[in-house]
């Protein structure tokens, strides 16, 4: 992985990268973290800020863990769904295609 060295003493679990990407009303977090054999593995976290009856704000998180296993299955999948979003804002519609499902 570029940019990161394993270093002595370091927790098995740690994380290895972190970004953070505002968007709107939610913030998205993307981090990189190993497990004790040094693997790696992604994790998705979606946070949006509420607010309380009382005013308090509170986040609202969810949490997506992505393995190695399934980044191509994934990254095919949201490649796909981005083309159809961006198909359909310039008017084309999909066809339907339930044998897929």
């Amino acid at each position: 992985m570029e940019g990161y060295e394993h270093m002595d003493g370091m927790d098995d679990r740690d994380e290895i990268y972190s970004n953070a990407v505002k968007a709107g009303k939610r913030t998205y977090f993307f981090d990189v973290k190993a497990t004790r054999n040094h693997d790696y593995y992604l994790t998705i976290t979606e946070s949006k800020k509420r607010f309380g009856d009382d005013g308090q704000p509170s986040f609202e998180k969810h949490k997506l863990f992505l393995y190695k296993e399934d980044f191509e299955k994934f990254e095919e999948g949201l490649e796909e769904a981005i083309r159809v979003v961006k198909a359909a804002l310039n008017g084309e519609l999909p066809e339907s295609d339930e044998s897929d499902l």
